[in-house]
């Protein structure tokens, strides 16, 4: 266990409550730490339900490619906990995140706090402290009461597809999740905005004309399709004939779009937007594991991908991937939390299914029994069985189907699970 573990475990324990949206105690420990968050690079705030972190990576790539130096902060991690913060593109170093939350755990002094505000907080002090050109700045949960909506004038705000999820925190209409969401446009800061349906956009457009943010909308004031072998971005100022991402799936061109959009405000190059569809690295979104112990336990004749959607629109985004693949039998290996919609999540995927392996998830409390998980399943139209753990379940599939494609998917804990486990 390094430095930064001990301390972790310890910040678990200052509030009871693992979400807990106010912005009350964060506000509070960044008077306290001196306004950390008021020193940091210009912001770009993201939002949204899925696509955050691709919709970010391709930013980054796009800004770094130009010889920008950019933070950036986004959740949950998946192997380690360093993933969350990146100091001017490098993942933080042990010595310095160790550092970082033993002073931000001393000014707390115990007072209650959540796990994710204070190490939040950690953040915007390592961020105060080393020079950039950018912070981009991804929303936890929600986004009008998210420990990282504390940014009073970011440079831009974007919000990417909003759909439901996290009902029991934001609410259970769209029109609810999409005002949550809208929560972090701020006056006069331009917003972009990715493909909404109608009564998210609606709710989005609302809050911005009221704050006078100006409108980059999909649809009215830029677009992006597929185009040939690639990719085509217009809007006001011109058009971008791009090549396809390289994060796989039909869904990364809007999120590309969204990107795109983002970097336009930010006056990128032709050179900036080629890098942000090509050089973006977003591990766990259609990831294919080509090494490792789990890969060598499948054989070489099959495939094994990994894949962290977790609810309904990202479950549709998935079958839209596995229908462009070349056509081979799909063996699903899942796991998911007691808090998602496993039967929405899975009623796209079943048709492009040849089997499904439910397991649970290793050492996450919330996780649904792999049995639970079966029963959510079969509702949705697909039988399964179960395993006791993602080894065993690659074993059955590979014994019965030597040439299989094994996508293990449902959940980014159980992807981070994977990425440790496969080394």
């Amino acid at each position: 266990m390094t430095d930064s573990d001990a301390i972790l475990d310890r910040l678990m324990s200052l509030h009871p409550k693992v979400i807990d949206l106010t912005l009350d105690r964060m506000h509070r420990l960044l008077a306290a730490l001196g306004h950390p968050e008021r020193a940091i690079p210009p912001v770009i705030h993201i939002a949204g339900t899925n696509g955050k972190g691709s919709t970010q990576a391709m930013i980054r790539a796009g800004l770094e490619a130009g010889g920008q130096r950019v933070h950036a902060y986004t959740s949950p991690h998946l192997a380690r906990f360093h993933e969350r913060i990146r100091l001017a593109g490098d993942l933080i170093p042990e010595a310095d995140l160790a550092a970082t939350l033993e002073e931000c755990e001393a000014v707390n002094d115990g007072q209650p706090i959540t796990f994710f505000e204070i190490t939040t907080a950690a953040a915007f002090l390592a961020f105060s402290r080393v020079p950039a050109d950018y912070t981009l700045l991804e929303v936890g949960l929600g986004g009008r009461l998210d420990a990282t909506n504390v940014i009073d004038r970011p440079r831009l705000t974007v919000i990417t597809p909003v759909s439901i999820d996290h009902t029991q925190y934001l609410g259970d209409t769209l029109e609810q999740i999409a005002a949550e969401k809208a929560g972090i446009i701020k006056r006069e800061t331009p917003v972009i905005i990715a493909p909404q349906q109608e009564e998210a956009l609606r709710v989005i457009e609302n809050r911005a004309s009221g704050l006078s943010a100006a409108i980059h909308a999909y649809g009215q004031q830029w677009m992006a399709a597929p185009d040939r072998d690639g990719m085509i971005y217009q809007d006001d100022i011109g058009v971008w004939d791009l090549p396809l991402p390289n994060l796989i799936g039909a869904h990364q061109i809007q999120n590309a779009g969204t990107a795109l959009a983002a970097l336009r405000q930010l006056g990128a190059t032709d050179l900036q937007a080629t890098a942000a569809v090509t050089q973006a690295e977003w591990p766990a979104r259609m990831q294919r594991l080509t090494h490792g112990p789990l890969v060598d336990l499948a054989g070489a004749q099959a495939e094994l991908w990994l894949d962290g959607g977790h609810n309904p629109a990202g479950g549709e985004a998935l079958a839209a991937t596995l229908a462009a693949l070349p056509r081979r039998p799909t063996h699903l290996i899942c796991g998911m939390l007691n808090t998602k919609d496993v039967t929405g999540y899975m009623r796209p995927l079943a048709p492009h299914a040849a089997s499904l392996t439910a397991i649970s998830i290793p050492g996450e409390q919330n996780t649904l029994s792999a049995a639970e998980t079966r029963d959510f399943v079969t509702a949705a139209g697909l039988s399964a069985r179960t395993a006791e753990s993602p080894a065993q379940a690659i074993g059955q599939i590979v014994d019965t189907d030597p040439h299989a494609r094994i996508l293990i998917c449902g959940s980014l804990y159980l992807a981070g699970r994977i990425l440790r486990e496969n080394g």
